[in-house]
């Protein structure tokens, strides 16, 4: 199995939003909270807690 980063151990394409390097801020889609990523990105954006939260619930059990 090849080396891909940190993603290279599942099968998911968990392709990520680039990070703000400062206000505004895109809210988060489940809790309106403050993420890290601009306000001008267009898409699914979660905050950190609601990313681990995601992350926990959708991780690969085996």
């Amino acid at each position: 199995m090849s080396d891909d980063g940190d993603n290279a151990y599942c099968l998911i394409d968990a392709t990520r939003p680039p990070l703000a390097d400062g206000p505004p801020y895109a809210e988060c889609v489940l809790c309106r909270e403050p993420t890290e990523h601009p306000e001008s990105y267009k898409g699914i954006t979660l905050c950190p807690v609601c990313e681990w939260q995601e992350a926990q619930r959708t991780a690969c059990s085996g």
